[in-house]
């Protein structure tokens, strides 16, 4: 039985179980300490780089090249901590503040290094900002930062040079300054880093091809070497090093991770093979026909780097209301110094300018998107979701259509018994079951394996064969009880039998002594989750389109199935162009996928969604993975989206809101009415305001979801 195995279920036009790398448990553990931990990806400077999804981030939030907000923070603390407890808030002195002789030189010192060291990033955020035209966050915090301290300097000098007191800014310097720290580091730790698709995709290719030299004898050489004509042997079990034709013998390539074809592939002399793909059981001599750039590899990997230089369509709302308050600020700032220099004194000038420039500068606002990114983060990853774009989110509520990839995705990826039936009326269908088991208990195929696992669950014993062998071409036989059986399929067969097929499955006949007595049906089985999923996106008025490498009459029967349109037969680059042109038309598309095949319209999406057991390649081109593989995952995704931006844009009122009210307040717009921003109750509201940004983020949840 086991000499040919691997041709023996020829006949099954099968769909087979994917041989996925299970990538779920890399997912939840390396993924998430590893990189979330320390997740610093440099997109303040969009003219300098793109991030993994090419979308050209002006947020200023993620620094590669301003250091680890994580490292700053907790090295910034202790002198942040001691300036706020020798430093009066405003003038007032706070319980636990204490000040000495000289105290203030100190703090005057150890803020000079905190500006140094802690103000870093945001400088250099800030000169990314303004080379790009576009001030925002990083200007707003520079600009606090840079006057509270450098007035603070000036009061300090001003008290020993002139005896005259003049109140400082270093509390709330300090204060700002950590807070800022912090808020970038949470959001940080919350978004994450991005996976490398380029390097993950060369990993599917070997590092070495045994090639075949003219004395028949094997030379192990670097891939990078091969060229153009080059006889390389390809043992069982090994990925493919290049694409070629097959010179000699005959195998099953599974090639699910590179084009989505659910089944692995007869192939034998003459048939091409991709570099990537994985052989079967046989030994193959492949001629190379394509090498370096021509490569099916290499073209996806094309694809994927057209896709990183797509501009990203998401607003940022906070970087747009940082950019506003950043041009308020300044503004009104130099109308109150004009308008108090001629309607009083210059020391009386500066100091609403001043106060209205340190007032400017947002502590709730630095918090209000951190927090709810991190109790979204948190909330998703109870869900199976781990959502390494932030961007994501918005533009996923402003989503149109999205793409779903069929097997792994919607489907399980796997063989299983869809039905099974008695043809003759003489034999049950658990003999038939029987039977079916024990003609295939030998063997290790998915196929024959699914046969097997159906018998064990409906507690059927199989049937004892004398011997079995492979009928090449057409499917099994053996004996049993004195009786010949054959299980071939429908072709082999050769006559039509009255059962109903599901659309898309595979037939095959059991045969006793020529007579057909009972049939089985396999095929790949809608996820229990994928229809409430296409309910969902309809309720969401996002409409599905399936997208899939499998061919016509299987995708035809998934797409009947959950009601939904449907695209066969699509090449990475099909998949890519279906992308870009709804794109093109404006629509906002979310592409759902898990191989190498969906890796380059992932990575063009406005949101690209990795199933979790896909391959890494399609993980790393991704902005959202689900770690779990399942499709009702992708419902809470859309509406953690939803709530999510919701939380934010209600965070940016409250955060932003106090400072449109404050800073003309401070600037003294309504002094002459005696009314004026008394710096007490500006630190009161600021408080405030910081603590109701804090608890609008914790009340973010997410619905039960029926299972």
């Amino acid at each position: 039985m086991a000499k040919n195995d691997k041709d023996h279920h020829h006949h099954h036009d099968e769909r087979v179980e994917h041989n996925k790398m299970d990538h779920s448990e890399h997912v939840g553990h390396a993924y998430h300490e590893e990189q979330v931990e320390e997740g610093i990806h440099d997109r303040s400077n969009p003219s300098q780089h793109h991030d993994h999804h090419g979308h050209s981030d002006h947020s200023g939030h993620d620094h590669h090249h301003h250091g680890n907000f994580k490292e700053i923070f907790l090295k910034s603390l202790p002198i942040g901590i001691i300036i706020l407890l020798l430093s009066p808030m405003m003038d007032i002195r706070l319980p636990f503040q204490f000040t000495f002789p000289y105290s203030d030189i100190v703090v005057a010192i150890l803020a000079t290094i905190l500006l140094v060291y802690g103000g870093k990033p945001f400088f250099q955020g800030a000169i990314a900002e303004f080379k790009e035209k576009a001030p925002g966050m990083m200007a707003l915090i520079s600009l606090g930062i840079s006057v509270s301290y450098l007035y603070s300097i000036y009061a300090v000098a001003a008290r020993y040079v002139t005896s005259e007191h003049i109140m400082d800014f270093f509390f709330e310097f300090a204060s700002l300054l950590l807070i800022m720290l912090l808020g970038h580091w949470i959001e940080m730790k919350a978004v994450g880093e991005a996976g490398d698709a380029q390097k993950s995709l060369a990993e599917l290719v070997p590092k070495d091809a045994h090639v075949v030299l003219e004395d028949d004898s094997i030379e192990t050489r670097p891939v990078s070497t091969l060229k153009v004509g080059d006889l390389v042997r390809v043992q069982a079990g090994e990925n493919v090093p290049a694409d070629g034709i097959i010179k000699r013998g005959v195998s099953r390539i599974n090639e699910a991770l590179l084009t989505g074809e659910s089944k692995p592939i007869e192939k034998g002399v003459g048939d091409k093979v991709i570099g990537g793909s994985t052989n079967g059981a046989g030994i193959l001599y492949l001629e190379v026909q394509e090498t370096g750039d021509q490569s099916f590899i290499s073209q996806v990997q094309t694809l994927i780097s057209q896709a990183q230089d797509q501009p990203s369509r998401a607003e940022n709302l906070a970087q747009k209301v940082a950019g506003w308050l950043f041009y308020i600020a300044i503004a009104v700032a130099f109308i109150a110094f004009v308008v108090w220099l001629y309607i009083a004194d210059i020391q009386t000038a500066i100091l609403f300018t001043v106060t209205t420039l340190v007032i400017a500068c947002p502590h709730a606002l630095g918090l209000a998107i951190p927090l709810v990114i991190a109790r979204s983060t948190s909330l998703g990853a109870s869900r199976g979701l781990l959502v390494k774009d932030r961007e994501a989110l918005e533009l996923a509520t402003k989503a149109d259509v999205m793409i779903l990839d069929k097997t792994g995705t919607l489907t399980t990826g796997e063989f299983k018994v869809l039905n099974m039936e008695t043809l003759d009326g003489q034999h049950t269908e658990a003999e038939i079951a029987a039977l079916m088991a024990g003609i295939e208990g030998g063997s290790s195929h998915p196929i024959a394996q699914s046969i097997v696992q159906y018998a064990e669950k409906q507690g059927i014993q199989p049937v004892h064969f004398d011997s079995i062998d492979v009928v090449s071409g057409a499917g099994i036989e053996g004996n049993a009880n004195g009786r010949k059986y054959e299980l071939i399929s429908q072709k082999a067969f050769g006559r039509d039998v009255a059962v109903d097929v599901p659309k898309g499955a595979t037939l095959s006949i059991l045969v006793e002594d020529g007579n057909p007595i009972g049939t089985v049906a396999l095929g790949d089985e809608l996820k229990e989750t994928s229809r409430m999923l296409i309910q969902a996106l309809k309720h969401y008025n996002i409409k599905p389109i399936m997208a899939t490498g499998d061919n016509e009459t299987a995708a035809q029967g998934v797409a009947e199935e959950l009601g939904i349109e449907y695209r066969a037969n699509q090449s990475p680059q099909d998949k890519y162009d279906l992308v870009e042109s709804l794109k093109n038309n404006g629509q906002t598309v979310i592409m759902v996928g898990d191989g190498v095949n969906d890796a380059p319209s992932l990575a063009i999406a406005d949101v690209g969604i990795a199933v979790g057991a896909g391959t890494q390649v399609a993980i790393d081109s991704a902005d959202v993975i689900l770690t779990q593989s399942d499709p009702g995952d992708i419902e809470s995704f859309i509406e953690l989206a939803n709530k999510t931006t919701s939380k934010m844009k209600q965070n940016l009122v409250w955060g932003a809101g106090y400072n449109f009210i404050a800073i003309p307040i401070a600037a003294g717009v309504l002094a002459s009415i005696g009314i004026t921003l008394v710096p007490a109750a500006g630190a009161v509201l600021m408080s405030v305001s910081t603590v109701i940004v804090a608890i609008n983020a914790m009340t973010l949840k997410l619905r039960n979801r029926a299972v």
